[in-house]
């Protein structure tokens, strides 16, 4: 069973808001969200907000672990629960780290705005350089 994805099809999960159709990452939450009974249906323990957390809380509240669950919760119910638990919130706390510095690096200190080859098999082998660059620079200056 996949913990921590929030797919159904293809690792992507559809909905249908008022301004047409978006990812399942979205912030944009509703009650009952439409993606969440397709993950259970398909075996997947999903890890989304369900909302924005008070910041500050007691020591008491953010550490103490929730009630058992009922006998048949809901899909929603057994998200909520298992964010609740320290293990989900372990594993929710993963999603905190980001990649992003490093694209902006390569932007930055390589000089790459654009790619310069057309197609997208000329684009991803132009990508590759880029990344196999990046990789011998930052292996140069750690000296492995």
């Amino acid at each position: 069973m996949a913990t921590g994805c929030i797919c159904t099809f293809r690792r992507r999960a559809f909905w249908r808001g008022s301004s047409g159709t978006g990812w399942a990452t979205s912030r944009r939450r509703r009650r009952g969200d439409p993606h969440i009974a397709p993950c259970a249906k398909a075996k997947v323990h999903p890890l989304i907000a369900l909302g924005r957390e008070a910041h500050h809380g007691s020591p008491f509240d953010r550490f103490a672990e929730p009630a058992p669950l009922p006998s048949k919760p809901t899909p929603m119910a057994a998200m909520r629960h298992r964010l609740l638990t320290r293990r989900g919130r372990k594993l929710y706390a993963l999603r905190k780290c980001t990649v992003e510095p490093v694209f902006g690096l390569i932007k930055h200190v390589m000089k790459f705005r654009q790619f310069l080859l057309r197609g997208l098999a000329s684009a991803r082998g132009e990508w590759s350089l880029v990344c196999l660059a990046w990789n011998l620079k930052r292996m140069n200056v750690l000296g492995a």
